[in-house]
C-alpha cells in the first residue's frame, strides 16, 4: 500500500497545515513507463518550524525546493512513498521535479496499448489514496485545495481533467529529455474549485467523443476509438439528463463543477468513479454485444450514483474515511430514488435494490469482518477493505428505512441544509445527524446507535397460534441476534397476509407497525384466518433477515412463488428463501426446487440472473456433494426447457442461456452449447454475437471439449482487449493439472495487468474442478503473505479473495486458515479477507449438513 497513512497522522497533518493550491505539470511524451511530473504547492503551517511531509510514490526524484531552499531529492523515503519537509514556514511553497510511474494495475495513472490498433490511453484512478502516484500531494480527503494542471500530450489525444480546458497550444515540434515528438499539444486546465486530492482526474489518449448539453450543463462521452461504433451515447445521455434534474429538484442546489464528462476507459478496476466533472466507468458498460436489460439498469444506477457523488462526496467530503459511508450509501440510496422515480424503470429499481443491494449488504454483515456502518478505519489498508456490503447496500438500506421514519420531504430538507452548510467543506456523521434532527424535529441519536454504530442484521419471525377454524389465536413477531451481536433493535415493519385467491397470490391484509425488542405482539391479526403465505417486512421497509413459517414456504415451493402479480413481495419471497438456505434452514435441494418451479413467472430480468446464480452457487456450494450432479442436470434441464420455450429474441432467452452455459457439464448439454456455438442448433432468435461467443466457448474448455488451439481461434476472431480477457479465462478453465499449474505460475509470478489478472483468477477457480484445485490450498497459504507484501493493494486483494481456497469445503482448509493466521500475525486487513474466505466455507458446511438431512 503506498504510504498507508494513519488516521492520526492524517489528523495531525490537517491541525498543522492548510492547502491553498497545486499546481500540476506533465509530460506524457517521454515514454512508456514513466512521465515528468513537476508539482508547485502554496499551503500554511500553524506552527513555523515544524516537520512534516508530502506524499509520492513509485517515482525518481530529481529536485525538491522548499521556500526556495533546497532539499536533498535523497531523504525521498521511497518505501513509504513520503518526502520529509523540515523546518515550515507561515507560508510555504514547495516544487517537486520528479518522474512518476505509470501502472497497470488500476491504481494512479494507468496506460493502456489498444491491441486493435496500438493506441495509448491513460486514465487515472486516485481513491483512496493514489493522487500521489500521478503528483506529490497531502494524499488525504480533508486537506482541500485548487488544482491547476499544464499536460504536455501527443498532438493526436484528447487530454480530461476536473475543469474544462482553457487553452490547448499545438506545438509544431517538441524536444523532450527522450527525443523529439512531432505534433504535440499542450494543455492548461484553469484551477478548480477546492477539492480533495482523490476526486482529481486525468484521462488522455486517442478517445473519441460525443458531446452534448443539458441545463447549461455542457456534456461528454469518452470511449476508445476501437469501441465508438457500440457506443449508445443517446441512452447515457438520456439517464444522465434525467439525473440532473431530479437532483437539482430535490438538492436545491445546482450542480457545482461546471462541465460533465462521462469516460468509459478500459482495464479500470472499479465500476466507477466519481472525479468531480470528469467520471470514469468500466469499460464493459459499453455495450458491444447483446445485454439483457439487467445491465442496462445497472449502468443506469451506477450514472445516478456517481452523479450523486458530485453533491455527496465531491462537494461535501467526508473528513476521514471511518465516514466514507456518507459517500458511498447515500449515493446508492440516492441513485436508486432517482431511478424510481425519474426514469423508466419505475418502481422496479426498489425491487432490483431488495434483491441485489440488500442480498450483498446481508452477505456482507454476517462476516466475521462485519462492522459498524460508521466505521472505525485506523489507516488506509483499512478503509480498502470496506468498499463492501455494508458501507453500500446496509448503508442504503438503513437510509431507506430512515426516510420511513423522519419523512421523505424532512430527509431531502435536512440533506439541503446539509449542502448549503458544509458545501466545499469536510464533515463527520453528527453533521448530517443534526441537519436531519433539525428538520425532522427527532432526537437520532439513538437511531444512531442502533443502525449506524452497532453491526449484524436481525433475523425476524413470524411466531402464531391458531384455533381448530384455523384463525390466529396470538400473533407476535420475533427478533433475533447473535449472542457476538446482541443489539434488538428498532423497526418500522409491514406484515402482509397472502391467500391464494383464482390462482393469484393475493394480499388479503397488511398491518404496519414498530417492531421493539425480543417479541412485538401485532394484535390487529389475532382473529385473521390463517394465510397461505405470512410475509414480515412487507414492502421492504426495514433492514432484516425474514423467516418464512412451515405453510408459507410450502406454499412457495408448490408453485406459489409464481402466483405472485407483484414483483416486490415476491422479490421478498426470493431473497428470503436465500437467506434460509445459506443459513442451514432450508435444504438446498428445496431452494432448487423452488427455483425450478418459480423462475418462469418472474418478469423482473435482474430477478431472474440474480436467482439463476443463487441456485448455482447453492448446487455448487451448499449442495450435498452426493446431491450436486443431480442438482446440476436438473438445474440444467429446467434452463433448457425454458430457452426452448422463452420469447426468441427476449432478455429472458438470453439470461436462460447464459445460466445454462455455467451448468452446462454432461455429454449431452455440451453437445448443445456447442450446437449453439458452431450455428447447428441455434434457439430461434438468438445472437449468437461475439460476447456469446467466448461465454459457450468457456463452457466447452471448462468441460473438456474445446482447448487452447479453439482459444486461439477465437481470439483471432476477436483481437481485442476483451477478447485477450476473455481468452485468459477460458484458458485458466481448461481441466487438467498442467494446465492449471501452469496458470497458478502465471497468476504467482506476478506481471499480469489487473483486468488479466482477474480473468485469469476467475478461470483458475473454476468451480467444476475441484478435484484439481485440491493442491492449491497450501499453495495459496504458502504464497499469501509474500503477494501481500510485495504487490500493489488492488493487484493483493484480488489474489487473496479471488483465490482463497473456497471451493475446497472442509473443516481442514478452516483449520489451515486459522492455523496460518496464529502462525503468522498478518496485518489486520489481510487477516479479514482470510477470516471471510473461511467462514464463506464455514457456512457452506453447515448448508451441506442441512442438505444431507433432507434426503
Amino acid at each position: 500500500m503506498a504510504g498507508n497513512l494513519t488516521r492520526d497522522e492524517a489528523r495531525e497533518r490537517a491541525r498543522l497545515l492548510t492547502v491553498q493550491s497545486y499546481g500540476v505539470e506533465l509530460d506524457l511524451t517521454e515514454g512508456e513507463d514513466r512521465f515528468e511530473s513537476i508539482t508547485t504547492v502554496h499551503f500554511t503551517s500553524t506552527r513555523p518550524g515544524a516537520d512534516t511531509f508530502i506524499d509520492l510514490h513509485g517515482a525518481h526524484v530529481r529536485k525538491i525546493v522548499l521556500n526556495g531552499a533546497d532539499l536533498d531529492p535523497a531523504s525521498y523515503d521511497a518505501e513509504k512513498g513520503r518526502i520529509p519537509l523540515p523546518g515550515l514556514a507561515e507560508h510555504n511553497e514547495l516544487r517537486i521535479d520528479a518522474d512518476a510511474s505509470y501502472m497497470r494495475t488500476g491504481e494512479g495513472l494507468h496506460r493502456f496499448v489498444d491491441p486493435v490498433d496500438q493506441q495509448v490511453y491513460l486514465h487515472s484512478q486516485f481513491e483512496t489514496a493514489d493522487a500521489h502516484r500521478m503528483y506529490a500531494c497531502f494524499d488525504q480527503p480533508d486537506l482541500k485545495a485548487t488544482f491547476e494542471l499544464t499536460v504536455l500530450a501527443p498532438g493526436s489525444w484528447e487530454v480530461v481533467s476536473n475543469a474544462a480546458p482553457d487553452s490547448v497550444e499545438a506545438l509544431d515540434e517538441h524536444h523532450g529529455r527522450h527525443g523529439t515528438l512531432q505534433e504535440a499539444r499542450r494543455w492548461h486546465f484553469p484551477p478548480t474549485p477546492v477539492m480533495s486530492t482523490y476526486i482529481t482526474a486525468l484521462i488522455a489518449g486517442p478517445y473519441a467523443v460525443v458531446r452534448d448539453e443539458h441545463d447549461g450543463i455542457p456534456l461528454g462521452v469518452f470511449v476508445r476509438r476501437s469501441l465508438a461504433e457500440h457506443l449508445d451515447a443517446e441512452n447515457i445521455f438520456e439517464v444522465t439528463k434525467q439525473g440532473f434534474d431530479f437532483f437539482h429538484r430535490v438538492f436545491g442546489l445546482r450542480y457545482p463543477f461546471g462541465k460533465y464528462d462521462q469516460l468509459f476507459v478500459p482495464e479500470f478496476n472499479a465500476g466507477a468513479m466519481e472525479n468531480a466533472g470528469a467520471v470514469t466507468f468500466l469499460e464493459d458498460y459499453v455495450f458491444r454485444s447483446r445485454v439483457t436489460d439487467a445491465l442496462v439498469e445497472r449502468r443506469a444506477e451506477t450514472i445516478l450514483h456517481e452523479m450523486a457523488h458530485m453533491w455527496f462526496g465531491d462537494l461535501v467530503t467526508m473528513r476521514w474515511w471511518d465516514d466514507l459511508w456518507l459517500n458511498e450509501s447515500f449515493a446508492t440510496y440516492m441513485s436508486v430514488l432517482c431511478q424510481a422515480e425519474a426514469t423508466r424503470w419505475g418502481q422496479g429499481a426498489w425491487t432490483t435494490f431488495a434483491n441485489v443491494e440488500k442480498a450483498w449488504a446481508y452477505r456482507q454483515d454476517q462476516l466475521p469482518s462485519t462492522h459498524p456502518i460508521a466505521a472505525d478505519i485506523p489507516d488506509m489498508q483499512a478503509v480498502e477493505v470496506n468498499f463492501d456490503g455494508i458501507t453500500y447496500a446496509k448503508g442504503a438500506s438503513v437510509l431507506k428505512q430512515l426516510v420511513a421514519y423522519v419523512g421523505l420531504e424532512n430527509f431531502l430538507a435536512g440533506v439541503r441544509d446539509y449542502f448549503n452548510e458544509h458545501a466545499w467543506g469536510n464533515t463527520t456523521l453528527q453533521d448530517l445527524l443534526s441537519a436531519l434532527e433539525r428538520t425532522s424535529g427527532r432526537d437520532l441519536s439513538s437511531w444512531s446507535k442502533e443502525w449506524l454504530e452497532t453491526s449484524w442484521v436481525n433475523t425476524l419471525r413470524p411466531s402464531f397460534t391458531t384455533d381448530d377454524e384455523g384463525r390466529f389465536l396470538t400473533f407476535d413477531v420475533l427478533q433475533e441476534a447473535p449472542q457476538e451481536h446482541p443489539t434488538l433493535r428498532s423497526h418500522r415493519v409491514a406484515v402482509g397476509l397472502y391467500s391464494l385467491v383464482d390462482g393469484v397470490l393475493t394480499r388479503t391484509r397488511r398491518v404496519e407497525l414498530d417492531v421493539v425488542g425480543s417479541r412485538t405482539p401485532v394484535a390487529e391479526l389475532v382473529g385473521e384466518v390463517r394465510p397461505d403465505l405470512v410475509l414480515i417486512n412487507d414492502d421492504d421497509l426495514t433492514y432484516a433477515k425474514v423467516r418464512l413459517d412451515s405453510r408459507s414456504l410450502e406454499t412457495l415451493v408448490n408453485g406459489g412463488i409464481a402466483a405472485f402479480q407483484d414483483s416486490l413481495p415476491r422479490a421478498l419471497c426470493w431473497s428470503a428463501a436465500w437467506d434460509m438456505t445459506r443459513d442451514g434452514e432450508m435444504a438446498t435441494r428445496d431452494y432448487v426446487a423452488l427455483v425450478i418451479s418459480g423462475i418462469d413467472s418472474v418478469k423482473d430480468i435482474t430477478v431472474v440472473q440474480a436467482v439463476l446464480r443463487q441456485a448455482r452457487q447453492a448446487i455448487q456450494q451448499y449442495a450435498d456433494p452426493v446431491w450436486r450432479d443431480t442438482g446440476l442436470a436438473r438445474l440444467a434441464a429446467a434452463l433448457r426447457a425454458l430457452i426452448g420455450t422463452a420469447e426468441p429474441g427476449s432478455d429472458h432467452q438470453l439470461a436462460y442461456v447464459n445460466a445454462f452455459t455455467a451448468v452446462a457439464t454432461s455429454p449431452d448439454d455440451l453437445a448443445f452449447v456447442r450446437g449453439v456455438l458452431d450455428g447447428t442448433a441455434v434457439p430461434e432468435g438468438l445472437a449468437v454475437d461475439t460476447d456469446l461467443r467466448w461465454t459457450l466457448t468457456h463452457a466447452l474448455v471448462s468441460g473438456g471439449v474445446l482447448g487452447a488451439d479453439d482459444i486461439d481461434a477465437e481470439l483471432a476472431r476477436d483481437a481485442t482487449a476483451t477478447g485477450e480477457r476473455s481468452a485468459a479465462l477460458s484458458r485458466a478453465s481448461i481441466p487438467t493439472a498442467e494446465a492449471k499449474a501452469r496458470t497458478w505460475n502465471t497468476i504467482v509470478g506476478g506481471g499480469l495487468s489487473g483486468a488479466l489478472l482477474r480473468s485469469t483468477i476467475l478461470g483458475f477457480m473454476d468451480p467444476h474442478h475441484v478435484d484439481l484445485l485440491e493442491p492449491y490450498g497450501q499453495k495459496y497459504l504458502d504464497e499469501v503473505g509474500r503477494i501481500w507484501a510485495e504487490w500493489t493493494f488492488d493487484s493483493a486483494q484480488n489474489f487473496v479473495v479471488g483465490c482463497y481456497p473456497a471451493l475446497l469445503i472442509s473443516p481442514e482448509t478452516v483449520a489451515k486458515t486459522q492455523d496460518h493466521i496464529s502462525a503468522t500475525q498478518p496485518p489486520h486487513a489481510l487477516r479479514r479477507l482470510l477470516l471471510e474466505g473461511a467462514d464463506g466455507i464455514g457456512r457452506a458446511l453447515r448448508a451441506r449438513a442441512k442438505d444431507v438431512s433432507a434426503e
